[in-house]
């Protein structure tokens, strides 16, 4: 059975809020990785809460930050490129219709549609909503739905924040003695979690993206942690 444009709008945008889902879990996962490698670092030279303190709070605030803006200029580039996608497309419905159901109609019957019911397909579409039936089949574009890339910043924001604060508050909270460990497990924990949601967004296999999470984050934070002892010995 063909797809009708409703369908394949609706897939899309099924697939558009995993796409938002994952990268938010992958943004997490950012914050998750970054914060512990920078408070891991840190210890490793100093004990000192505030400095710790210091150091996780700037590194969730530009970390955020940064990601905040790559998304949003991002997003702002792929809307322009869809909107002047969309302005051609009214243009060429205008001045020349015809030319633009016959395209319609080679698309559809590209897809599977005997000619004749492409033609009326078609034609029922045209008369429709022209420009939304260009551009989903076309173009693969919805008019109704593009993406706002103040949404995507603000989205991009929290997933990053939500991440950071684990590792921060993993590493300020517990007493001196008990800091790098119940960072290092707690951390471990939720990369084991964000790899293993990652790899259910994706229908991969999880026991691979938990373990590849996991070791990446357990080798950022040993090399940052060696890092830090050896500038704190040499009094850095």
């Amino acid at each position: 059975m063909t797809d009708t444009p409703h369908d394949e709008s609706r897939g899309a945008s099924l697939g558009t809020r995993l796409n938002w889902l994952r990268a938010a879990v992958l943004g997490a996962n950012d914050g998750i990785v970054s914060t512990a490698g920078l408070v891991v670092g840190v210890a490793g030279a100093t004990g000192s809460r505030s400095a710790l303190l210091t150091a996780g709070l700037a590194g969730l605030l530009a970390g955020s930050m940064s990601m905040a803006t790559g998304e949003y200029v991002s997003v702002s580039t792929q809307r322009d490129s869809q909107k002047a996608a969309l302005a051609q497309e009214r243009r060429e419905l205008r001045e020349r219709p015809g030319a633009e159901l016959d395209e319609l109609t080679d698309l559809l019957a590209a897809r599977g549609l005997s000619r004749e019911v492409a033609r009326e397909a078609a034609e029922q579409l045209t008369r429709r909503d022209a420009l939304r039936a260009h551009a989903n089949v076309e173009l693969g574009i919805d008019p109704g739905s593009l993406t706002n890339p103040w949404h995507a910043a603000g989205a991009s924001f929290l997933a990053f924040t939500a991440g950071a604060v684990l590792p921060l508050l993993a590493m300020v909270l517990p007493a001196a003695s008990l800091r790098l460990t119940v960072t290092v497990l707690s951390v471990l924990a939720a990369l084991a979690l964000t790899g293993w949601w990652s790899a259910r967004l994706g229908a991969a296999p999880a026991s691979r993206a938990v373990l590849r999470n996991m070791t990446g984050g357990a080798v950022a934070m040993g090399v940052t942690y060696g890092a830090g002892v050896l500038l704190g010995a040499a009094g850095v």
